[in-house]
């Protein structure tokens, strides 16, 4: 990955908490927690994986690559927190500024990497080995992802 990609892809992950508020500040307390036909995540619960998966899957792996020789980093059970956590009883907003805050903190981890960092290995679990700059690539296709389910349920609410 070149300096100008990491740059961009940065720029991306900052971007994305503004990106999920955006798809979220003109829907009722009821639309923000309702499941579709299938009982995939409400935007609540989205809102609430993205901040736990940033806390405690995103920062602790980024710096456990940075900070160790070849770490072994857990995987995060997303659908258990869910129901753990209650996901759908939580504050909307108090989730958005959690994740926006814990975002905002590994983007300035992230602007200082030098791009010899980004080779840094470490083994996700139920991924297997992975460098900084690939485990970068799976946040940036995870958020994504979440703002494609994002996109459709909002389209569903406001056609």
């Amino acid at each position: 990955m070149s300096a100008e990609e990491l740059y961009e892809l940065i720029e991306t992950l900052a971007l994305t908490p503004d990106t999920i508020a955006g798809f979220a500040n003109d829907l009722s307390i009821e639309e923000l927690r309702c499941r579709n036909e299938n009982g995939e995540f409400s935007v609540i619960e989205i809102v609430c994986h993205l901040r736990d998966i940033e806390v405690e899957g995103y920062t602790v792996r980024i710096n456990r690559i940075l900070g160790e020789d070849d770490p072994v980093l857990p995987d995060i059970d997303g659908g258990r927190l869910a129901i753990e956590r209650n996901y759908t009883g939580q504050n909307l907003d108090e989730a958005l500024k959690t994740f926006a805050g814990a975002r905002a903190a590994n983007v300035r981890t992230l602007s200082v990497l030098r791009e010899e960092q980004l080779s840094r290995p470490g083994t996700l679990e139920g991924v297997g080995a992975v460098s900084l700059e690939r485990l970068l690539e799976l946040m940036l296709e995870h958020d994504q992802g979440h703002i494609d389910d994002l996109r459709i349920i909002h389209r569903r609410f406001r056609q």
